[in-house]
């Protein structure tokens, strides 16, 4: 940990250091100093990993970001006090999409940051949850198909023009925006940041290779791989998943160097039944995605394994991993469980929606499935509802929130 912050004082300057050197305090002791001790005390009054301006808590502080596209109403739901946050309203969204913290509104006119003032710090050994305000950062130039890809140090908004911009993640942690550096080139698909460099696929001679830059924008070494009709991409403890026409590509991180791994189906899957929009628990080594509109596909990375599910008419799907049920809305309105080592369905709920639409693609309008450690959360638009779901207690519906609003679209925050 303290490497990162070395590395990006060169790249950001003192102010982003700081920033960082709260976000990501080092774990050597418990008495690290990570701001300046107030006046009287002494620097082992500080508390280890405290940030400022934002409460640290036993447990993680989850919070929904929901949207209606045809009113703009905007709200944050507390997970753990029940409240309900009115914020300013954002119509004409085309979807939201999210890195734990930060919700992502994507309209014609930009993308609107939205702080969703919970996150989570892993350390590795030791995690550090915390809360703090909900705010409007503000907007950041772009269109409605513009990709949003973020961690600790930067943001980076890939555009429909395939133009990145990097923004300092300190400025939106001061609510702020803040000046944007752009990086040369044009790419495929989302540019991610990923163990303090900048991944991507670009065209080249005709093929979709794989480019590492760093921070600065200075492309250096890359593993050799191609990956041919990209689409979807997840960030997991093994590395970046790239969805390809033949699986997956895994690039990982090792030393500062990269190497690329393919996951192939195993054999040829229609154009149309790839996996195009991986779903997965924050920190899971478990990737869900459609198979068409009748079938899952479940992506193993730590096992390297294709695994497609039979489940009927998909509207959408997740899991928790780790030997949680796979999580799929079908079009009976009922969420329904299967275990994917059988592919046998294990559980199913009541009819829960009962307006059921089409299944929704990358950030866009409609049901989706949220699932955290010990949760899943489903909204409900037509019934201005979202359901918290017990997944280990065969889909238990813990819990139903009732809003003001129609939560067409919702991503979870605080992981």
């Amino acid at each position: 940990m303290p490497l990162l912050i070395r590395r990006n004082v060169t790249a950001w300057g003192p102010t982003a250091l700081t920033s960082l050197a709260l976000l990501a305090t080092s774990c050597v002791g418990q008495d690290d100093n990570v701001s300046a001790p107030k006046a009287g005390s002494s620097a082992s009054a500080t508390p280890h990993g405290y940030i400022e301006g934002a409460q640290e808590a036993a447990e993680q502080q989850s919070r929904l970001l929901l949207n209606d596209p045809a009113t703009g109403a905007t709200r944050a739901l507390d997970l753990i006090t029940g409240k309900v946050h009115e914020m300013s309203p954002i119509a004409d969204a085309s979807g939201l999409t999210t890195d734990g913290r930060f919700g992502y509104l994507h309209t014609a006119g930009g993308t609107r940051i939205l702080d969703g003032g919970a996150w989570t710090v892993d350390h590795g050994d030791h995690v550090h949850y915390y809360r703090a305000a909900i705010r409007d950062v503000g907007r950041v130039p772009g269109d409605a198909g513009a990709r949003v890809r973020g961690d600790a140090a930067v943001t980076a908004v890939t555009g429909e023009d395939n133009r990145a911009a990097i923004y300092h993640r300190a400025e939106l942690e001061k609510g702020e925006v803040g000046n944007p550096r752009a990086l040369p080139g044009t790419y495929e698909g989302a540019v991610m940041p990923y163990a303090e460099h900048l991944l991507a696929l670009t065209d080249e001679d005709g093929s979709t290779k794989v480019v590492v830059h760093d921070r600065e924008g200075k492309r250096l070494a890359s593993p050799d791989a191609e990956c041919e009709a990209p689409r979807g991409d997840a960030v997991t403890r093994r590395g970046v998943v790239l969805g390809c026409a033949d699986g997956a590509l895994l690039i990982s991180e090792n030393d500062g160097g990269f190497a690329a791994e393919k996951i192939p189906y195993g054999a040829e899957v229609p154009a149309e039944e790839r996996a195009s929009h991986f779903r997965h628990r924050a920190g899971s080594d478990t990737l869900t995605a459609l198979a068409a509109d009748r079938a899952v596909w479940v992506l193993d990375v730590l096992e390297r394994t294709w695994t497609r599910v039979k489940t009927g008419p998909v509207v959408a799907v997740n899991t928790a991993g780790e030997g949680s049920p796979l999580l799929v809305l079908q079009d009976d309105g009922a969420l329904h469980g299967y275990d994917i080592t059988t592919g046998k369905e294990v559980s199913e709920t009541k009819r829960l929606l009962t307006d059921v639409p089409e299944a929704r693609t990358d950030g866009a309008a409609g049901p989706a499935i949220e699932v955290d450690r010990s949760r899943a959360y489903l909204n409900d638009p037509a019934g201005s509802r979202v359901y918290e779901i017990d997944y280990n207690d065969n889909l238990r519906v813990a819990r139903t929130f009732d809003l003001d609003m129609k939560p067409a679209l919702m991503v979870e925050t605080g992981r």
